[in-house]
Formats: C-alpha cells, sequence, structure tokens
C-alpha cells in the first residue's frame, strides 16, 4: 500500500485512547523502522517514554521505507475504528476468546488494534463489509436449471478453490495474486465480497524536495449476491471480463457447473404500458410509501435508431392531466423511478433497463426494490407475490 491516510490517527490525544500497552505492542514489531524515524518505543511494562506528539507526526507522515505490512495495519486498524466498525467487531468476536480477553472499556481503535493483532482476518472482513452500501449497479444472471440444486454455503475448502482459480485469471490479466472472498448470509441472499488487486499504477511524489514516483496496486471489491429462491445472482464488477470469470467459476465452485448461470436475467418494462399507473403500486410491500415514475426512454429504431425521453415530475400523473397515455409503439428500453422508503427524508432514484441491470442509490435498497419489482412483473419469472 503505498500511501494511506489516517484519519482517525491526527491527533496525539486520539492515539493516548488506545491502552498504552496495546498501543506499543502493536508497533513494537517495527521498532527499529520508528527508531531510524527519530521515535523510541519504550518497553511495555514502562509506565512512561511515548512521545504521543511525535509518534502522531510519524504516521500523518509515511515515507519509502515504511514497511508495508506496517501500513497495511495501520490502514485497517484506522479504517474500522469507528462508531459502525467498533459494533461490527463486537458482532464478530461474540462468544469467542478474543472476546473474554477484550477489556470492557475498549475504545474503538484500542478494540480494532486488539483484534488484529489476535486475528488479522476478523478486521478485514469488517473491513470489507462496509463496502456493500457504497455498490449502486448490479447486472443480473439466472439459472435454467428446474428444479433448484439446494444451496449451502461454501466451506472453506470450496473458497480456497475458488480464490485459486481467480487468482489465476487476476494474474493472467495483471491484477496480481491473492484475491480473497468473504462470505455474508443475510436477509435471505448470501453476499460475495471479492477483493482483489487492480493493474499497477502510478503516483508523483516529493521526496526530500525532489519529484518521483511511486508504484503500486490499488485494491478493488466487488459484490455478488445469490438468491436461492429463484436461483439468481446479481454482481457489481467494472469489467466484462471479470463477469464472465465469477460468472463461470461461482457456477463451478458453488453448483459443479460453469455454466449454470447461463442466462442473463431480463427486466421487462411493459408493465408501465400493460397496466399504467397500477404498476407502481406498493401497498404490498414493507418499506416503500409510494412509487412514481420519472424518465421512460423508449427506443423506436429505424435507420437512425431514434429513442424518445420522456421526463417528468411525475409522468403518470402528467399524462392523467393531459388525457393521454403512453405511446403504444416502439420498445421502453430504461425507466427511472422515484421512490420513498419508510423513514427516509427524501426519495431516491432507482433505474431500470430493460436488459439486466438496475441502478441503485444505495445497495441496502436492493432487496425491498427486488420485492417490488417482481410483485409488479418488472422481473421475468421472478413468480410475483408467490415468493413469499
Amino acid at each position: 500500500m503505498a500511501s494511506f491516510t489516517l484519519r482517525r490517527f491526527s491527533k496525539p490525544g486520539m492515539l493516548r485512547r488506545i491502552d498504552r500497552k496495546h498501543l506499543i505492542a502493536f508497533l513494537e514489531p517495527h521498532a527499529a523502522y520508528f527508531s531510524a524515524r527519530g521515535v523510541e518505543l519504550p518497553p511495555v511494562q514502562q509506565e512512561d517514554g511515548l512521545d504521543y506528539n511525535a509518534l502522531s507526526h510519524l504516521l500523518l507522515t509515511p515515507d519509502s521505507t515504511t514497511p508495508d505490512d506496517l501500513a497495511e495495519a495501520l490502514f485497517y486498524v484506522n479504517e474500522v475504528s469507528t462508531p459502525e466498525g467498533f459494533d461490527s467487531i463486537q458482532d464478530e468476536i461474540a462468544g469467542t476468546d478474543i472476546d473474554v480477553e477484550i477489556g470492557e472499556n475498549a475504545a474503538p481503535a484500542d478494540l480494532a488494534i486488539q483484534v488484529w493483532m489476535a486475528d488479522r482476518e476478523i478486521i478485514e472482513k469488517v473491513h470489507a463489509e462496509q463496502f456493500f452500501m457504497n455498490v449502486r449497479s448490479f447486472e443480473y444472471f439466472k439459472t435454467k436449471k428446474n428444479p433448484l440444486p439446494d444451496f449451502l454455503l461454501p466451506s472453506e475448502e470450496t473458497l480456497a478453490a475458488l480464490e485459486s482459480d481467480l487468482d489465476e485469471w487476476f494474474s493472467k490479466k495483471r491484477r496480481g495474486k491473492y484475491s480473497k472472498v468473504f462470505v455474508y448470509p443475510k436477509e435471505g441472499h448470501t453476499w460475495f465480497l471479492v477483493r482483489h488487486g487492480k493493474p499497477y499504477a502510478r503516483e508523483a511524489v516529493i521526496e526530500a524536495g525532489e519529484s518521483t514516483s511511486q508504484y503500486f496496486r490499488p485494491e478493488k471489491f466487488d459484490v455478488l449476491a445469490y438468491n436461492p429462491v429463484i436461483g439468481e445472482i446479481r454482481m457489481n464488477a467494472e469489467t466484462k471480463g471479470e463477469k464472465e470469470l465469477y460468472r463461470k467459476k461461482f457456477g463451478f465452485h458453488l453448483f459443479g457447473d460453469e455454466e449454470f448461470f447461463n442466462e442473463r436475467s431480463r427486466f421487462d418494462l411493459e408493465p408501465l404500458r400493460q397496466i399504467g399507473e397500477d404498476a407502481l403500486l406498493c401497498d404490498d410491500v414493507d418499506g416503500i410509501e409510494y412509487v412514481r415514475l420519472k424518465e421512460v426512454q423508449v427506443f423506436w429504431g429505424g435507420a437512425h435508431k431514434d429513442v424518445e425521453i420522456r421526463r417528468s415530475e411525475d409522468i403518470f400523473a402528467s399524462l392523467r392531466d393531459r388525457g393521454v397515455s403512453l405511446p403504444g409503439g416502439g420498445k421502453i428500453i430504461k425507466a427511472s423511478f422515484q421512490i420513498k422508503f419508510e423513514g427516509s427524508k427524501t426519495p431516491r432514484s432507482v433505474i431500470l433497463s430493460s436488459g439486466n441491470r438496475a441502478q441503485f442509490k444505495r445497495d441496502g435498497d436492493a432487496e425491498v426494490i427486488e420485492r417490488w419489482l417482481g410483485l409488479r412483473g418488472f422481473i421475468v419469472g421472478a413468480g410475483g407475490a408467490s415468493d413469499e
């Protein structure tokens, strides 16, 4: 990791909130590095002698001599030292020996440091989970298998085999090895988070007054979610190659068949034309207060591949006022909805394409939105109300 910003290590006062013996134990493996930069780490048992001001400055000014494993440890601890991270870490260690050994007075960063030293994978998992809420676009793939095979959470051996196959592809595509797959069962779906590298990047930096370069491999998180009710997996990944990789390898390692997810799921926007405003009903979906249609795109084709775009604050209300309806010809290829969720001050937009792509403002909205889409007939083969 070439560079990092330690917001929560910006003040000596923050460092003092970490139990002194835990902080020194965390940093001690790199005592020679700290000493070379003018900060001496006292013995753990010594009551004083730690210069918090100098340590804070050093942590905020990493250079080319900063050990990679120290930079990585500081990055992860810093990222999860938040109120949300504090609760997530406690959920992960609940009922374990680690939970028993940590005192009740541990502050967020203190807890993160102790858990990192005991089992760094817990911190990595908590950090990775934070990326779920940032995902805004998914593509959907499903299986034709009928009946659907039972789905079991993958074992450690299965995940290791999956990671090995992913590593081979990433390495060939110059993205480095050492991918990691995290598994999160929640709300009827099983979520998978794939951490991997991106192609090398170059960043210009100033060292000792001279311009130089640092090369590093950026980190990337891809998100997938499997719905066992309809045999569908949705994924957010950057490239076509990555999506095809996940389609095949997750199918193979979860179900023994690279072509298990061999059909692109399809969204059908014709209910907007067939049943009109009733396609926006949501009284039977917990969590949604109302839905409005904001925009539709109709593909007319022809020699010039015409696309007609209609946009309004409320399209159906506007059509009603003018005594007209949506055009009867052409194909509706995209629609933008405004959805007001319970407990939210403002509505959020959802964009649906007639292929297999959906865009959400928040990934946490996906489960509720998909339920509504299925009940209104926008998802082909979803089964509507029978999916209870």
